[in-house]
């Protein structure tokens, strides 16, 4: 029986505004998806390539979030962690090893508890095929998410800075207060308000 491995990774954890989104990938233990590396490290385009050619070639993937509500209500950890535990939950196939970016880890889905190896990474990323993968799916959803965001609350350009803490979207913060799309737990839209 082939082992799989399902790398995991979360997008959006430092902005401002917008949902966190997780990301699992299921690919052969040792597979990869060739030009595939860390999200941060490719540009735009390329990296809207190579997330057609993830969903085409790996084995299996799914996508979680968390809202802005459970972020304000959890905390941004908490938060992130629960959209890792909906994106592995959304599998349709159990990997023997998850190996999630970062230091923490997710709870398991209920029917994979005590049969799958559970594996922190910090760097996972740029160290781990299936979790570059991941980080590539997470992204690439979550730009779409702030993109649809910046047509309800175009005055913030969400779209441009994805929700991040840049100088603009600061200053929009201060002009225009906060929207439904910011997390009001977050100091500087605290601060703003």
């Amino acid at each position: 029986m082939e082992k799989l491995l399902a790398g995991v990774d979360e997008a959006g954890r430092g902005a401002l505004a917008g949902p966190v989104v997780a990301a699992a990938v299921v690919l052969p233990a040792g597979g990869r998806v060739p030009g595939v590396r860390d999200s941060k490290q490719l540009a735009p385009g390329r990296r809207a390539v190579l997330e057609r050619r993830i969903r085409i070639e790996c084995l299996c993937w799914a996508v979680g979030l968390a809202t802005v509500e459970e972020i304000d209500r959890l905390n941004i950890l908490q938060a992130s962690l629960l959209a890792m535990h909906r994106a592995l939950g959304g599998l349709s196939r159990r990997a023997a090893l998850v190996r999630v970016d970062g230091p923490h880890l997710p709870e398991l889905p209920l029917g994979w508890r005590g049969k799958v190896q559970l594996e922190a990474m910090v760097g996972g990323d740029r160290r781990c095929p299936a979790i570059a993968a991941a980080s590539v799916l997470a992204k690439e959803w979550r730009d779409r998410a702030m993109r649809q965001l910046a047509l309800r609350w175009p005055g913030y350009r969400l779209a441009q800075h994805k929700g991040y803490g840049v100088p603009a979207h600061r200053l929009a913060l201060q002009r225009l207060g906060a929207s439904p799309a910011h997390r009001m737990s977050f100091r500087p839209v605290r601060d703003a308000l």
